[in-house]
């Protein structure tokens, strides 16, 4: 299957500043689109392969540090380098708790720039290939018998074949049948692979933290 083209987003309302952006982006082989205001951003459409945004701390009608939020709170996830000529150590702090890859002061330093990029395109590829894995992954265990996901649940609980025998009423060689069927389906090549899956399905609620 072909990668997608990474692609880095620039929102920055200086013309100067983002046109310079973009030279230097292409210049090194990477695709960007470029946007001088939220709004514009919001316009377009999103990118079908890895991206990075890289954004600037005040912008006219909104704060990067605002639209941050807004874009974690509608639950799409991109990495973000902040660029800004009137940081403070406050918001620094903050825009990298709230998940930034970077916050960078102007004037900017190539090299220090495009490794921030480079880091935030390799963590979004990264989510993309998990997302991707996790739809196989629920694909194929779509496929499985009511039978088999039942066992495949008991194994995530950790339970024994003659134990999931006992629960469920069947002989323990039915038991391994059931659960070889299961694992076969989900290319799972052994048993902890398989309870990796199991977790990653969340087939098994996680047990409250004690107070």
């Amino acid at each position: 299957m072909q990668e997608k083209t990474s692609t880095v987003l620039i929102i920055e309302d200086d013309v100067e500043l983002r046109n310079s952006l973009g030279r230097l982006l292409r210049s090194v082989g990477l695709h960007a689109q470029l946007f001088g205001s939220v709004s514009d951003f919001l316009k377009s459409e999103s990118p079908d392969g890895p991206a990075c945004l890289v954004l600037d701390v005040r912008l006219p009608g909104q704060s990067g540090l605002n639209f941050q939020r807004e874009l974690a709170a509608a639950n799409r996830e991109i990495p973000i380098v902040f660029i800004t000529a009137h940081g403070d150590i406050r918001m620094s702090v903050q825009a990298m708790k709230d998940g930034a890859i970077e916050f960078l002061t102007k004037p900017l330093r190539d090299e220090e720039l495009l490794e921030a990029i480079h880091l935030g395109l390799a963590r979004d590829r990264a989510r993309r290939e998990g997302e991707m894995a996790l739809a196989v992954l629920k694909e194929r265990f779509g496929s499985l018998s009511p039978r088999e996901r039942e066992i495949m649940i008991h194994v995530a609980r950790g339970r024994l074949s003659k134990q999931i025998a006992c629960d469920i009423g069947i002989s323990e060689p039915t038991v391994k049948v059931h659960r070889s069927h299961a694992m076969r389906k989900l290319n799972a090549r052994s048993l902890p692979e398989f309870g990796r899956m199991a977790a990653k399905l969340c087939l098994v609620p996680e047990k409250p933290h004690q107070s």
